[in-house]
């Protein structure tokens, strides 16, 4: 089954997001390390927070596409239903 251009999109920017949150952790953490163990890990803490509500609402946006997709199919299937059944 071939994706259009919508999962395309969608499937690359969860994968850039994974790839941003790895290494923006990394960074904020090596950034904040020199005020202290502490407040770098809990602020890398809210950096992965911050950005995994960020992948949570991308796959959202999947997600909602394919119950889109499935409601067409129910709706057509159910328009096919009807009009054998009011001829």
């Amino acid at each position: 089954m071939q994706k259009d251009i919508f999962d395309r999109i969608i499937s690359f920017l969860l994968g850039a997001s994974w790839a941003i949150v790895l290494f923006g952790a990394l960074i904020t953490f090596k950034l904040f390390i020199v005020f202290g163990l502490g407040l770098s890990i809990f602020l890398t803490l809210l950096y992965i927070i911050t950005s995994l509500f960020m992948i949570l609402a991308l796959d959202a946006f999947s997600v909602n596409r394919q119950r889109l997709n499935e409601a067409k199919k129910h709706t057509q299937l159910l328009e096919k239903i009807y009009s054998k059944h009011t001829k």
